[in-house]
């Protein structure tokens, strides 16, 4: 075989291996992302059977407490999405986001397949980069499904009518698109921290389920810490503190403060277990 002066095959290109869009159509494949695309598609769907299936009494304590926001959500498709939304956004979403970046690696550990990727040689920085790239697109994708299907569905049953908020005045249903897809975006920014968390996690150990459910927990547990006020200043650097800025962007006028600190904040956790997650892996002794 010919090798170079560095002693690799020539012809042999690191950046040619494992390419983005066969591991995006391998990942694809995988029954898990299809039942996680899948969910979002569904969820908006079930919500909208739901609302349905509503009596409209008002005995129930607990459906008062979400009458308001349950006629807001069926007053227009915008309206709808952003209820979508609103109640996907604490949970769920950060559930899909850990599964897709928890999964990524650990799964490839647990099925003794990492070792084989590295031997085709797939440079491990390589590899890592891919693998996130990848995770990020069907987190980013799921999102989207899970607002498109919300518009689309809402629009057909409720119309097309002007975004309302128990926070803002009455939008316009180009002004309230617009807020919408900043909702969207901002949520994006701020669930790159579950995607570092998972993503880390996922590099550290062999077991995928580990990986996914720990970033999940640790969410969780950030969210609790938050509400104890007895923590004074120190809520701030929770990377939790800022998830529900976006309610800002709703607001009359827009409310950015908060917002701006949350992307800080954000990208900074993010890239903080990023780096910490390549550091891991190509110092780590790869055996299975």
């Amino acid at each position: 075989m010919a090798v170079t002066d560095a002693g690799e095959a020539r012809g042999y290109r690191p950046s040619a291996t494992m390419p983005f869009a066969a591991e995006f159509r391998r990942q694809a494949s995988r029954r898990r992302t299809q039942l996680a695309l899948g969910f979002m598609v569904l969820l908006p769907l079930i919500i909208l059977i739901a609302f349905q299936f509503d009596s409209g009494g008002d005995d129930d304590n607990g459906r008062n407490e979400f009458a308001s926001l349950v006629e807001l959500a069926t007053s227009g498709g915008l309206n709808f999405t952003l209820f979508s939304i609103f109640v996907s956004a604490s949970f769920l979403l950060v559930v899909v986001v850990a599964l897709f970046c928890g999964d990524t690696v650990a799964s490839e550990a647990s099925w003794g397949s990492l070792r084989y990727l590295l031997a085709i040689p797939v440079p491990r920085a390589r590899l890592l980069t891919v693998k996130l790239m990848v995770a990020l697109a069907y987190s980013g994708l799921a999102l989207l499904l899970l607002a498109g299907t919300a518009l689309l569905a809402g629009t057909l049953r409720y119309g097309w009518s002007p975004l309302r908020s128990t926070v803002a005045a009455e939008l316009e249903p180009t002004e309230g698109l617009l807020r919408l897809l900043a909702v969207l975006g901002y949520l994006a920014v701020v669930l790159l921290v579950v995607a570092g968390l998972a993503f880390l996690l996922s590099v550290i150990t062999d077991a995928a389920l580990g990986a996914v459910g720990g970033a999940v927990l640790l969410w969780i547990l950030s969210s609790i810490l938050d509400q104890i006020t007895a923590l004074g200043a120190l809520r701030d650097f929770l990377p939790t503190h800022f998830s529900t800025a976006w309610l800002g962007l709703l607001s009359t006028p827009v409310q950015t403060d908060d917002v701006v600190r949350g992307c800080i904040s954000a990208i900074s956790y993010a890239t903080l277990f990023w780096g910490l997650a390549f550091w891991r892996f190509t110092r780590k002794d790869i055996t299975s």
